[in-house]
């Protein structure tokens, strides 16, 4: 960590994660501005969103794969190079179809960059130092999230183009350091063969169940969409058949067989959907409700990140002490308050008398949850499964986003060009609230009934392991590289 050579490797990893961070939250800041330009639906901000959701979420878990197998460094460089050329597509897309299919694109890129991030830090150093280094790329790409909203807000100001473009420049300082300064690693221990056939049924699941859940909001039980979910389901279906059976699967079916590592999967699902619309239709709601500018909305849940690095720590090692019942119970009833606190937005709104109570509660349940989480997830996996363990709840994390974001705002009734209409467009963020609520209460109820009432004591050999895998509680669950818990012991 105090080396030259050190700094160069997480700085460089830092900018590479933190890139995606940003577009994982900046781009919700700017839906207002795309649609009115490019005149697009509510349909079709909903993709903007989900089609990099998608991409990143059907692909992380084979990105971490092929890293291992061709080199984490060149894997993580193809990872830049594509992100960045996707990014620029979308600032220069003249509508809302090519932008969807460039936001799919720049998802492809995420999927090979965000793991290659982790897995090279875990390469790079040893010991303390990883541990060390580990905590400092959570911490700092913690910053990039929060850091996200604040610039989407200002580029917005300028040309919602902007928050795309931006990522150019940063992806050539990102590669010409790397190139420079990051050394090559490979995981020689690494099973033969990559899961291509359960990479595909997963992306072609996930795609045809989300396009047929948008698209149901709006026009009801279309022909296509009714044939989408078929198709959908059948394949997660054939895809947990292959996973079964395949000598390499990207999620080792032995993971289910736990109880507690299923459930926590479970209450993931929830938690992290109850996120993804959240954060989707909050923006939306303080500039279409409330008058807020892109600046103003994008820096709202600033708190929430600062409270998550201030107390994620601190909550995790209560966890370890009192076991992750109580946390995992109470932590999403308390966001649940917060977001109930968030009824009270109207034209009147203020951010310091209605808006940051509610950011405050919120952000306090996050930090109570999350950190157990990770740890209850680990603490179920078998040693040997530790990356997988962990890559698997983060898909599902990203996941969760990619289907409530699909389906909650059609049942909330939000539709068409709701979003610029601030009386219809109320209506429905209310109700989308009232459902997240639910969500994060059905959450707790699983792990009050799932969740061990104390936690065991971790072996030695696992205790790295628990402390390096840290989340973002925002952006999902961070992806641990597959052999991380075989190196850290």
């Amino acid at each position: 960590m105090g080396t030259p050579a050190g700094r160069w490797v997480l700085a460089t990893t830092v900018l590479g994660s933190g890139i995606v961070m940003i577009d994982s939250t900046v781009v919700n800041v700017a839906l207002d501005r795309i649609g009115s330009e490019l005149g697009a639906g509510f349909t079709g901000l909903q993709w903007t969103v989900n089609a990099y959701a998608l991409t990143l979420a059907a692909l992380i878990l084979l990105g971490g794969s092929l890293g291992d197998h061709l080199g984490r460094r060149r894997v993580f460089l193809i990872g830049v190079i594509w992100f960045a050329a996707a990014s620029a597509l979308c600032g220069l897309a003249p509508d809302v179809g090519t932008l969807i299919a460039a936001r799919a694109l720049q998802g492809v890129g995420g999927a090979l960059l965000t793991p290659g991030s982790l897995a090279l830090i875990s390469a790079s150093f040893h010991g303390t130092d990883r541990a060390a280094a580990i905590g400092a790329w959570s911490g700092l790409g913690g910053i990039a999230g929060a850091i996200g909203p604040f610039l989407g807000g200002w580029l917005v100001e300028w040309s919602w183009r902007a928050v795309f473009l931006i990522n150019v420049p940063l992806a050539a300082l990102i590669v010409v350091v790397a190139l420079r300064h990051v050394p090559e690693s490979r995981d020689t221990e690494a099973a033969s063969g990559l899961d291509v056939s359960g990479t595909v049924l997963a992306t072609l699941g996930l795609g045809a169940t989300t396009y047929g859940l948008t698209g149901l909001g709006e026009r009801g039980p279309a022909a296509d969409l009714v044939a989408a979910l078929v198709l959908g389901v059948l394949a997660l279906v054939a895809f947990v058949l292959v996973e079964r059976r395949s000598p390499h699967p990207l999620v080792p079916p032995v993971l289910f067989t736990d109880r507690v590592f299923t459930a926590i999967n479970l209450a993931t699902l929830l938690i992290y959907g109850a996120l993804g619309v959240v954060f989707f239709l909050l923006v939306l709601e303080l500039q279409t409700v409330a008058g807020f500018s892109p600046l103003a909305a994008g820096t709202t849940m600033l708190p929430v990140t600062v409270i998550m690095l201030l107390l994620s720590a601190r909550s995790g090692a209560l966890a370890g002490r009192i076991g992750p019942r109580l946390q995992l119970v109470v932590g999403p009833l308390v966001s649940a308050a917060g977001l109930l606190l968030f009824l009270r937005i109207d034209r009147d709104t203020t951010w310091l008398g209605d808006v940051l109570p509610a950011v405050v509660v919120f952000g306090l349940g996050l930090a109570a949850t999350v950190a157990p989480l990770t740890a209850t997830v680990l603490d179920a996996a078998p040693d040997r499964y530790a990356g997988s363990a962990s890559g698997v709840n983060n898909a599902v994390a990203r996941a969760a986003g990619l289907l409530a974001v699909a389906v909650i705002p059609g049942l909330a009734g939000i539709t068409g060009t709701d979003y610029a209409d601030a009386a219809a467009f109320d209506a429905g963020f209310r109700m989308a609230v009232v459902i997240c609520a639910a969500l994060l209460g059905l959450a707790s109820l699983v792990a009050l009934v799932t969740v061990p009432g104390r936690r065991r004591e971790p072996a030695p050999t696992e205790r790295i392991r628990i402390e390096e895998c840290l989340h973002c509680g925002v952006n999902g669950p961070q992806t641990l590289p597959r052999n991380a818990g075989r190196s850290a012991a």
